[in-house]
C-alpha cells in the first residue's frame, strides 16, 4: 500500500510541513485542525470555543470527505484544548456536530487533552482517524 496525501480547498492549507491528511489502504489521518476559514486562512471565533469547535470540525469533515470517506468512517477524534473551562461548551458544539454528522448513530471515540496550542488564538485543535 502506498502513502497519499490528502489535499482540498474546503479546509485550511498547511502552515507548516505536513498534509491536511494521510490516507495509506484504509485509514485516513487527518492532520490537527484549527477554527481557520478555508478561504482567508483567517481564525474565527475569538474566544467563543463552542463556535471554535464546530468550525474546525468542519474543516476535519471536508479533508475526510477529500479522503472519499465521510464523517460516519471516522473512528477517532482528539480534541485539545487550553483550558479545561472550555469543556463543557465545547463539549455541547461537538456533541450537536458528531450526532448531525454520525448517520449511522456510532459516535466516534474521543480523547480530550488540555494543552498548549500554537497559536494564542487557537481555543481548540481536533485530529481525526477514519478508516473506510
Amino acid at each position: 500500500m502506498r502513502k497519499e496525501a490528502i489535499s482540498t480547498d474546503a479546509a485550511p492549507a498547511p502552515a507548516h510541513t505536513f498534509h491536511q491528511g494521510v490516507r495509506k489502504g484504509p485509514f485516513v489521518q487527518v492532520s490537527g485542525q484549527g477554527p481557520v476559514d478555508p478561504a482567508s486562512g483567517e481564525y474565527l471565533y475569538p474566544g467563543d470555543v463552542g463556535a471554535q469547535t464546530t468550525r474546525t470540525l468542519e474543516n476535519v469533515r471536508a479533508i475526510v470527505e477529500a479522503a472519499g470517506a465521510t464523517f460516519d468512517d471516522v473512528v477517532m477524534l482528539r480534541v485539545y484544548l487550553t483550558t479545561r473551562d472550555d469543556f463543557a461548551a465545547m463539549n455541547e458544539a461537538y456533541g450537536a456536530f458528531v450526532r448531525e454528522h454520525s448517520s449511522s448513530g456510532v459516535l466516534p471515540g474521543r480523547t480530550t487533552v488540555i494543552a498548549g496550542l500554537p497559536r494564542e488564538e487557537m481555543l481548540v485543535e481536533i485530529d481525526a482517524l477514519a478508516i473506510n
